[in-house]
């Protein structure tokens, strides 16, 4: 048994590793960093219960990936972690059936803060990781995670998605994977850059899906190394990367599109456009390896 493990499974489900105590509530635990920071461990378990962050610096850490699942319980009629502290960090944790009023109900809403998700699941919900749009939002990370089953058009005037973040700065997303989506787009970003490398988006069994990825305000940085395939059971099937198809707020001068894989699944309508740009700035698309598509088309 790893140290970790011990020390999560010695008392309460919930123990702050820095001074070893251990909470029966998440909660509880968050309560007792106040705006210091620590590393929060959870043993095994589903638990039924959410936590908001409204302080400090906290890495909510699971002690065996995977095993800490948190389900159905939101906070604040919004996801089962709110964070608006000083920073954020996630860690193998499953995040799952999460649906509310507005049809925004997430796994983890971030609202101040950096923050980075790491060996997390996000499944069967209305959204994966939503939020940004403070200022101190400056980075989010999403590392070697997966999201199935996210997203809706249907159950709210606005659409949700798997991944939805407004960050007037960078957005890394790498080595994840994203598939079986139920409506809106996989991945949609306000951002000024973007890092979105090595991941896979499988869209073969999607349902109602539009993008893979939406940079809906433009942006510039890199998309590469990706695999992508396009579904049969799209709402919108016109484009796979689509670049400020709302808005202009970011220059996307020296966007990099480059070295991806992209197919169509079996009964997937033909010639969409790998890349659709509406910016009119300086793009590449460069060798990338599609099938079934055409690699760019200006709008």
């Amino acid at each position: 048994m790893s140290m970790l493990l011990a020390l999560a499974l010695s008392a309460a489900p919930f123990t702050v590793a820095e001074t070893g105590q251990g909470y029966p509530t998440l909660a509880a635990a968050v309560d007792s960093v106040r705006d210091g920071t620590a590393t929060i461990l959870i043993a095994p378990g589903i638990y039924h219960q959410c936590v908001v962050q409204a302080g400090g610096r906290i890495t909510f850490k699971a002690v065996q990936p995977g095993t800490a699942i948190f389900e159905n319980t939101v906070c604040e009629g919004k996801a089962a972690f709110v964070l608006r502290g000083r920073g954020s960090a996630v860690d193998g944790i499953v995040f799952r059936k999460f649906r509310v009023r507005d049809g925004n109900g997430a796994g983890i809403r971030i609202e101040m803060g950096d923050l980075t998700v790491t060996r997390s699941t996000f499944l069967d919900s209305q959204e994966g990781v939503l939020g940004g749009g403070h200022p101190t939002v400056r980075t989010i990370t999403i590392d070697r995670s997966s999201f199935a089953g996210l997203g809706q058009c249907d159950e709210s005037p606005s659409c949700a998605h798997s991944v939805y973040l407004s960050v007037d700065g960078l957005v890394t997303i790498t080595h994840s994977r994203f598939e079986r989506g139920t409506g809106g787009h996989y991945v949609k970003l306000r951002a000024r850059r973007v890092a979105i490398t090595d991941n896979s988006f499988d869209d073969s069994a999607g349902r109602k899906t539009n993008y893979m990825i939406d940079l809906s305000e433009g942006g510039t940085g890199t998309i590469a190394g990706n695999l992508f395939v396009q579904g049969k059971g799209k709402e919108n099937r016109s484009g796979l990367i689509v670049v400020a198809a709302e808005a202009r707020t970011y220059p996307t001068d020296g966007l990099r599109v480059e070295g991806n894989t992209a197919s169509l699944a079996p009964g997937a309508p033909a010639d969409p456009a790998f890349v659709a740009d509406i910016s009119g700035g300086r793009i590449t698309v460069a060798n990338n390896r599609l099938t079934g598509m055409r690699a760019f088309e200006r709008r």
